[in-house]
């Protein structure tokens, strides 16, 4: 079983693939996609459909687990991240994948048993539960892998 996991936005977006491998999470792929500040957020949210797409082609995932919005005083903010979201849903659909949309209270209890925990407990759990967590990665990636980790928890 592989899931893609994805903290969504267009300027940054986490994107992890983990697959389950002799009873154990592995992170097969990981990165954060970034989009070039300069550019209308429609241009913006192409680069990454288009980048999200081959990522979906190359390793052909069944789950796609995405955290849902946080709102917060940004409200510009926001709605272009859930422009990002409308264009995630709409991939994994496309591509046959079942979607999880998480939120993060969720995420920590998969991983932390502990719906209040901070980021430091929760990448914590990230690397003590699965293999081949990167080493140096940009927090987008650290909380994408969890979102995956989530989505597989759910799947069971």
């Amino acid at each position: 079983m592989k899931a893609l996991g994805i903290d969504p936005g267009y300027d940054r977006l986490g994107v992890a693939v983990v697959e389950i491998v002799d009873g154990k999470e592995t992170v097969v792929f990981s990165t954060c996609i970034e989009t070039d500040k300069d550019q209308p957020l429609s241009k913006r949210l192409l680069a990454a459909g288009t980048e999200l797409t081959e990522i979906l082609k190359r390793y052909q995932p069944e789950l796609i687990g995405i955290e849902t919005l946080f709102f917060n005083k940004n409200v510009k903010t926001a709605i272009g991240v859930a422009q990002a979201r409308g264009m995630i849903l709409y991939l994994g659909e496309q591509h046959g994948c079942q979607l999880f949309e998480l939120g993060p209270q969720e995420i920590k209890v998969a991983l932390t048993g502990y719906g209040k925990s901070d980021k430091s407990a929760v990448l914590a759990m990230v690397k003590r539960l699965a293999h081949n967590v990167p080493p140096k990665a940009i927090d987008d990636e650290y909380d994408a892998i969890a979102v995956a980790m989530t989505a597989l928890a759910h799947h069971r």
